[in-house]
């Protein structure tokens, strides 16, 4: 089957990845989806069991910190445009053992971008969207919004890890022509989000009545993105963004994270039939994390005027819809903290 663009997606197997795997693969079967994901702890291949028998998708492990891994698949599959989300995205992680994060989110993006450099012959046909984080601007006070003109300030290894990143793309587009793109965006919040995130393991805790652990006194803000309407801004840029723009994107949506705990309570109070206010007892402070950003908040009006996307769910609706998959889908929970997905598609691809 001949393919009119053959766009290689990064860490596809990943939270946001999979959304963005399934969006495209359904929306444009004119495309043939190449999934490449090292299959980490947060890379899981279940997310997408609805889609992978696709004529227009296929899927390759691999690593990008390996430069023969990405050559591989550039060369296997003719790859036009790249899509890259792979990423090591967990604060706390970051702060533990940074040297993996500058590993996979700094070599891994240069990588990426020499094989496309390397590959690609006529770079109008071509595209390679970076995606990052709105935290690579540092933390705002109680006023004002991160800008496309923000300057970078990033606090903690995780996010000087994406700042760098971000430059290295820059670096591509203004040194040698390579078509990029960047985007921004804030806190994601949606259905597959790996367990140890805060929307996620809150709803887990609540349910078998664990401790909720909130950091400092919970004054911290962020601005909350459904996933779904991320995966649409990434269509869009993709599709209609100008080649060396960077373009925001946010949910228009901040809230404090005792706020959003508590609001987690009262829904599953309501989802669990338990009496008003029991789960809002189990929220538990704990000493706060080291350089711990005060407030994120994006404005994306340029995204919005320039290529028209709007976020499409009221944050409330989404969380309701987000906790009752969650509820709905405990033996997904069960196989992501277990691991036993990942020992079933490690020997799966590892024996190939």
């Amino acid at each position: 089957m001949k393919f009119s663009k053959r766009i290689l997606v990064t860490g596809g197997a990943g939270f946001i990845g999979s959304h963005l795997v399934r969006h495209f693969v359904n929306k444009y079967p004119e495309y043939l989806i190449v999934n490449f994901d090292k299959l980490t702890y947060a890379g899981n291949l279940e997310n997408l069991k609805d889609v992978d028998q696709y004529p227009n998708y296929a899927f390759v492990k691999g690593d990008i910190v390996i430069k023969n891994d990405v050559d591989e698949v550039f060369e296997k599959y003719n790859i036009t445009d790249v899509i890259h989300l792979a990423a090591e995205s967990h604060v706390d992680r970051s702060i533990d053992g940074p040297m993996e994060f500058v590993m996979t989110n700094v070599v891994g993006t240069v990588n990426l971008l020499q094989s496309a450099l390397n590959f690609w012959k006529d770079f109008d046909q071509h595209v390679f969207h970076h995606v990052s984080t709105d935290e690579v601007y540092g933390s705002l006070t109680n006023e004002g919004f991160f800008t496309e003109n923000t300057p970078y300030d990033p606090r903690s290894p995780y996010s000087a890890s994406k700042a760098s990143s971000d430059h290295f793309v820059k670096a591509y587009f203004h040194t040698y022509g390579l078509p990029v793109k960047i985007s921004n965006c804030s806190n994601n919040y949606g259905s597959h989000h790996f367990p140890e995130k805060l929307i996620p393991l809150m709803i887990n805790n609540i349910l078998h009545k664990k401790p909720l652990p909130v950091y400092g006194d919970g004054s911290n803000v962020r601005d909350w993105l459904w996933v779904e309407d991320h995966v649409k801004a990434i269509d869009v840029i993709f599709q209609k963004g100008k080649v060396g723009e960077t373009y925001n994107v946010g949910g228009l949506n901040e809230w404090t994270n005792l706020d959003l705990v508590k609001f987690l309570c009262q829904i599953m109070d309501e989802e669990l039939d338990r009496e008003e206010g029991e789960s809002e007892k189990l929220i538990t402070f704990v000493k706060d994390r080291k350089g711990h950003d005060l407030r994120y908040a994006i404005d994306a009006h340029k995204l919005v005027s320039s290529l028209g996307w709007q976020p499409s769910i009221q944050f409330e609706d989404g969380l309701k819809a987000t906790v009752k998959w969650y509820l709905n889908n405990q033996d997904w929970i069960e196989k992501v903290t277990s691991g036993e997905y990942r020992n079933y598609y490690k020997k799966m691809y590892d024996n190939r």
